[in-house]
């Protein structure tokens, strides 16, 4: 058997054992019918539903990925102050927009990562991500002028570079740390 075979055979292997425990966990029992029945279901669900295959890089770095974590949970703090002030203040004045964000990879990870990422910090939510085009379109509070859309397209990238540097591949983290010249916003004209 060719090794991409046995990888690929390991790999549906992993997802049936994880679905089998997941509908195990749902019911809260672990007895045979629980299990015949939840393998009866996750075959179903891989063939009905089936996903491509995700490619990983096989890099972590660990002191990146510190970096991430901590980045993030800072701004989930920052950002949840920072909503918390503006609908206690007097005249709060909303003023929202949906911003177009290219970003720098084509790796499915890194945009769902970078999109789930973007979402979970207060202040901003991920209404599209246009895979073939590698853009996320996000709606964002409390944007006046250019000046706060430059500051979410900012921070958008700075969480996907974040994550490169943490998960990417090894060309990827390189081409990043030679490219600089890399914003393209759109203001949906």
């Amino acid at each position: 058997m060719q090794p991409s075979r046995r990888r690929a055979l390991f790999s549906q292997a992993l997802l049936l054992a994880g679905l089998i425990l997941l509908w195990c966990l749902l019911w809260g029992m672990f007895d045979l019918l629980t299990l015949v029945t939840g393998l009866g279901v996750a075959l179903l669900v891989s063939f009905l539903f089936y996903l491509p295959a995700v490619e990983l890089s096989g890099r972590i770095n660990l002191w990146r990925t510190a970096i991430f974590l901590g980045k993030l949970l800072v701004d989930i703090v920052r950002a949840s102050a920072e909503i918390a002030w503006l609908v206690l203040k007097p005249r709060f004045r909303s003023s929202n927009a949906v911003i177009a964000v290219r970003l720098r990879t084509t790796s499915d990870l890194i945009m769902s990562w970078t999109a789930e990422a973007v979402s979970i910090v207060p202040g901003s939510i991920v209404v599209d991500l246009d895979r073939t085009a590698s853009t996320l379109y996000l709606h964002a509070l409390n944007v006046h002028d250019d000046a706060d859309i430059d500051a979410v397209v900012a921070e958008v990238l700075g969480t996907e570079r974040r994550l490169i540097l943490a998960i990417g591949s090894r060309a990827e983290a390189d081409a990043l740390r030679h490219d600089h010249d890399h914003v393209s916003i759109g203001r949906g004209q």
